[in-house]
This record gives C-alpha cells, sequence and structure tokens, in this order.
C-alpha cells in the first residue's frame, strides 16, 4: 500500500499525539479496579471512612483525568480521519483524471465511484477507529493482563487457558473473512452498475415499458449482494460468541477458584473484585480487538482496490513538461556569442509558427489494448494543413472516432507518428497539446449549471461577449434568448431540458469560444435540421477562417465542401481530396453519395 505513506508522514505527528491521549485514558482505565480492590479491602473491611474518602477522591480524579484524555482523542480522531479521507478522496480523484482512456476502459464507472465513496469510507472510518477505539483495545488487554498478575499470580494462569483460544479464533475470523468482504465490494459495484445504467437510461427504459425487467435485474445484483454479504456475516457472526464465551468461562473459573481461595484465607474479596474487573476488560477489549479484525478485513480488501487504481500507470507516452524541448535546450545551452545559433533558434520558431494547426499522420495503425485481429486503423497517411477544412466520412466502425482521439492523445498509437505543429505528439506536454485542440465530441455531455456556466467551460474567464458571439455562430443564441433566464438558464444533469439539437449546439459554442489552433468536430450536427447546419456551416467559415478544422459527419452534405475530404473504409484509407476528384478516383466515396443522394444526381452531374 504505497499511497498510505504519503499520509502516514504528513498525519503521524497528531496520530501520536491521539494515541497518547488514548493511553492516558486506557491507563486511567486500568487503575480503577486496584483501586477499588483497596477500597474494599483495607477501608471497608477496617471500616476506615477517611481511608474509603480518600480513595474515592483519587478514583475520581482518575476517572476526570481519563475523561479528559478520551475528550481530547475524540477531537484528535475525528480532525485527523476527515482530513485523510478528504485528501485521499481528492488525490484519488486527481489520479483518474490523470489516467488515458485506456487506463480508465480498465474499469467498470460505478466500479470508481464506489472505489472514491465507499471503499474511501471504509478506510477513513479504520483510520478513525485507530485512534478511538482499536489501539485502546490491546493497551486494556495487555494492561489487564499485567495487572492482574501483579494482583495475583496464582489466579493468572487461566490467562494461559484462555488467551490462546482467544487468538486462535480471531485468527480464524480474520483468514476466513477476508475473501468474504473482496467478493462483498465487487457485489456492490455490480449494484452500482445497475442503478447507474437505469438512472442513464431512464428515458429508454420507459420508452420500450421495461419496468419490470429492469426491476427483475436490480433484484438479481441487490439480493447477490445481500446473499454475499449474509454469508459473510454468518461466518463472522461464529467468532464474537465464541470469544464472548471463552472469557465468560474464564470469569467463572475466577469466582470459583478464587471463592475457594477465599475460603482458604489465601486471597481477599477485593483482589477477586479487582481480578473480575480485568477478566471483564480483558473479555472487553478481545471484543473489541474481534470487532478491529473485521474493521481491518474490510478496510485491507478497500484499501487493495484504491492501490489498484493509484498503482495504474499512465499508458500515455506523452511527457509531461516537455514543451518545445529541443527549443529550450537551444537557448539554455547557447549564450549571445553565438549569433549563428540565436538565427538558427529564430528559424525553427519560425517554421513552428508557419505550421500552427498543421496536423500530420505518417503510417499511423492502432489497435484497443486487449483486442485481437485486425487493428482499428492501419497505415494512415495525410497531412491537414494550417488553415485548411478536412472533413472525414465513412460508414459505421470505420474509425472516424477513433483517428480524432488519436490526435488529443487519449490514446497511444501502435506504430507510426502523429505531428501536430511539425511537432511528434510524443514530445509535447499533453496539457499543451490539448489546449490548441477544441472538441466536439459525438455524444454531447452537458454539465449542471446555467447555459452560460456551460459555454465558459471552453474558456473559464470569457466575458459575456465572447459568449454571445461563440452562441451566435453555433446558432444557439436564437433558442437561448428565448429561454426564461436566457443565458443564465439553469440545466439539469447533462442537459436535459434542452433537446438533441440545442445539446449540440450549446457544444459547437463551448468548443469555438476557446479559439483554438484545431477545431474538431465529430459528428455534432447529426440532430440539428439542414437548414440549421447550413447556417452553422457558413457561419464557421468566417469565424473559423484562420483554424484547422476537422469534420466527421455521416451525411456527406457535411463534408462536401470541405477544402479536402478523407474516406475511411475498415480502418484505412479509401480516398482523399476534394469531392469533384473523389467522385472519379473514390468506389466508397460514391457509394456513399449514391445510397444519400442518388443514382439521379450522379447522372445529371455527368450530363452537365
Amino acid at each position: 500500500m504505497k499511497f498510505l505513506k504519503k499520509y502516514i508522514e504528513k498525519y503521524w505527528k497528531p496520530f501520536c499525539l491521539a494515541v497518547a491521549c488514548l493511553t492516558v485514558e486506557a491507563a486511567c482505565d486500568l487503575l480503577q479496579p486496584t483501586i477499588m480492590s483497596k477500597i474494599v479491602d483495607i477501608g471497608v473491611k477496617n471500616k476506615d471512612l477517611d481511608f474509603v474518602l480518600k480513595m474515592s477522591m483519587v478514583m475520581l480524579g482518575v476517572t476526570a483525568i481519563g475523561a479528559l484524555g478520551a475528550v481530547s482523542r475524540n477531537i484528535l480522531a475525528s480532525i485527523v480521519s476527515q482530513r485523510f479521507g478528504t485528501e485521499l478522496r481528492s488525490d484519488l480523484f486527481s489520479k483518474v483524471q490523470s489516467l488515458s482512456f485506456e487506463n480508465i476502459d480498465k474499469y467498470d464507472g460505478a466500479s470508481l465511484v464506489t472505489r472514491l465513496t465507499n471503499d474511501i469510507t471504509l478506510v477513513q472510518n479504520f483510520v478513525n477507529g485507530l485512534m478511538r477505539i482499536f489501539v485502546k483495545a490491546p493497551l486494556l488487554c495487555i494492561g489487564s493482563l499485567i495487572m492482574a498478575v501483579r494482583l495475583n499470580a496464582y489466579m493468572s494462569i487461566i490467562f494461559i487457558i484462555v488467551i490462546p483460544i482467544i487468538v486462535l479464533l480471531i485468527s480464524m475470523n480474520m483468514k476466513i473473512g477476508y475473501p468474504f468482504f473482496r467478493k462483498i465490494q465487487k457485489a456492490l459495484d455490480n449494484v452500482n452498475s445497475v442503478m447507474r445504467e437505469y438512472l442513464s437510461g431512464v428515458r429508454v427504459v420507459k420508452a420500450f415499458n421495461r419496468f419490470s425487467y429492469e426491476t427483475q435485474r436490480f433484484r438479481k445484483t441487490n439480493e447477490e449482494l445481500s446473499d454475499i454479504s449474509t454469508k459473510g456475516m454468518r461466518v463472522m457472526a461464529a467468532f464474537s460468541p465464541g470469544i464472548t464465551l471463552t472469557v465468560n468461562l474464564g470469569i467463572v473459573a475466577t469466582l470459583w477458584i478464587g471463592g475457594i481461595r477465599v475460603d482458604r484465607g489465601g486471597m481477599q474479596v477485593g483482589e477477586i473484585i479487582a481480578f473480575t474487573n480485568y477478566m471483564t476488560q480483558i473479555l472487553f477489549s478481545l471484543m473489541m480487538i474481534s470487532h478491529v479484525f473485521n474493521m481491518f478485513v474490510r478496510a485491507k480488501a478497500s484499501a487493495e482496490r484504491i492501490d489498484e487504481v493509484f498503482s495504474e500507470e499512465s499508458s500515455l507516452m506523452l511527457n509531461e513538461a516537455v514543451v518545445s524541448k529541443s527549443f529550450q535546450n537551444k537557448v539554455l545551452r547557447e549564450s549571445p556569442l553565438f549569433s549563428k545559433e540565436q538565427v538558427n533558434i529564430k528559424e525553427d520558431m519560425k517554421e513552428v509558427s508557419q505550421a500552427v494547426g498543421r496536423i500530420d499522420f505518417q503510417n499511423v495503425s492502432f489497435s484497443y489494448a486487449g483486442t485481437s485481429g485486425e487493428p482499428v486503423l492501419k497505415n494512415i497517411s495525410f497531412s491537414c494543413l494550417p488553415g485548411e477544412t478536412l472533413g472525414i466520412i465513412g460508414s459505421t466502425g470505420s474509425g472516424k472516432t477513433t483517428l480524432i482521439n488519436l490526435i488529443n492523445g487519449f490514446y497511444n498509437i501502435s506504430s507510426g507518428t502523429i505531428k501536430v505543429n511539425n511537432m511528434d505528439i510524443k514530445t509535447m506536454d499533453i496539457k499543451t497539446l490539448r489546449e490548441k485542440i477544441a472538441l466536439v465530441p459525438q455524444k454531447i455531455i452537458l454539465f449542471s449549471g446555467t447555459i452560460l456556466d456551460n459555454i465558459r467551460w471552453g474558456k473559464e474567464k470569457a466575458t459575456f461577449e465572447e459568449v454571445v458571439e461563440a452562441a451566435q455562430v453555433a446558432q444557439a443564441h436564437e433558442f437561448i434568448s428565448i429561454q426564461p433566464k436566457e443565458y443564465n438558464t439553469v440545466l439539469g444533469q447533462g442537459g436535459v431540458n434542452l433537446s438533441g439539437g440545442q445539446k449540440q449546439r450549446v457544444s459547437i459554442a463551448r468548443a469555438l469560444i476557446k479559439k483554438p489552433e484545431i477545431l474538431i468536430l465529430d459528428d455534432c450536427t447529426s440532430a440539428v435540421d439542414v437548414t440549421t447546419e447550413e447556417k452553422i456551416r457558413e457561419a464557421l467559415k468566417e469565424y473559423s477562417s484562420n483554424l484547422t478544422t476537422i469534420i466527421i459527419a455521416q451525411r456527406i452534405t457535411s463534408v462536401m465542401s470541405a477544402d479536402r475530404i478523407l474516406v475511411l473504409e475498415n480502418g484505412e484509407v479509401a480516398g482523399l481530396g476534394k469531392h469533384e476528384e473523389l467522385m472519379k478516383t473514390s468506389e466508397v466515396y460514391k457509394d456513399i453519395f449514391r445510397s444519400q443522394i442518388g443514382k439521379e444526381a450522379i447522372n445529371n452531374g455527368k450530363e452537365k
């Protein structure tokens, strides 16, 4: 569990202080039976009221000190555990954000939610318990044993029989219980997954009237969680009564043997009372130790699941701080005396500035991790020049979305080279790369908040005038203006109170306001009518005249006016050129055109 090292180094001081307060509390608890035995054996036996009052005041003082220690460790335990849990949750969330799509694809979304919530809560509760009772239990157990032996060594023989039996029960408890708790967490993942799928697709469920199916599916996973939890609890439940029975038998033996020794004059009544109290404290502490191990096996299972995410190394080979590394090295190693090198640096920088927005694919192939068979993309080569509009079209599954995911550095390519601004993206800072690109994804995602907030996602400090300008280009301003609160209209989760086309237009505005070097539109006007789509294209020509634009579309009319069109078929380039060129050279493109526009249009074009 390497991820815990950071928190141990940060919180060990307040943790130790809480344990010190807990130790004071435990010491006070241990002193009380001995003081009680003195009151009985000396004060009560000799009818010495002054001694009784004196020792009673001592006991009261010891109790007060113990209470002060308990309050202090409760406060410290709450502060440390809450801060630890908050920081751990934030760090895990940041780790998830840093992972590539390839890494995240290994985990179900519901599983990550469970790890961020339930698993961290279990670990946090265990840390809290360590400072409240889990450390106190062994202290009380060991302390009671020592005090009991000092009080009467002969009676301590009972412990030689009782303790090994209890240790055996606890070890069996831990060994048998741990596998169950890992299964419980996985079953909880399944429940969360089913619930998440239902909530995200509730409209489809209602549309197809599949309530009974979803109810049955949820009941099945819920019963699986219940069954595995019941089995785990049933197994664990057998140990606590066993420990209680063992200790109570020890108490009975203490009273029986103690009564015989008192009758023979070898032991005093106060010693039996004290010894019984210590035995009771041992019972309490051992019961708590058993509870500790139950919590430990749960926390251990959760900590391992958390550690799996922290141990995940991002598969992206993009560097984190290598922005124009070759230029930085030149500047660092050259002094003003070397004017020739200075000229070279300026020329290099000029070369990059002239290539702003350029994209090059050189023999790029790609396969998703864990898949077999043919690669998704095979030997893709093309260039998109600065300020150019490139249309990408192809049948479903041809690799269009995968291709633009590679430009953003979401996945590592299997072979070949991708360059942005004449620089291999593997040598670029991933943040710098993505700052140059604005993406409107195929699956539109809007966030809870106002329309204004969602558009400003592209540029956090954008002025209201910039927001309106981007919305106008995206043809969103008109429908936003008729909303009751216009741009301050609050959206539900995922933008549920907007239509599909409205969500797409807000998403386009969010990308445009970023004013990137490269704009990627991934089939983002599929829910927009043809007239509105034409208006968006016309407005984009003026707004993005200096931008490199990539348009992915299913409708051939969306890309016909592009400077060049890339045709994909089964992950390979099936054509590249203008519309007129492709109509002569690409059978795949002609088939798409024929299926969408018709043979008549082709024949009319030939006649003309």
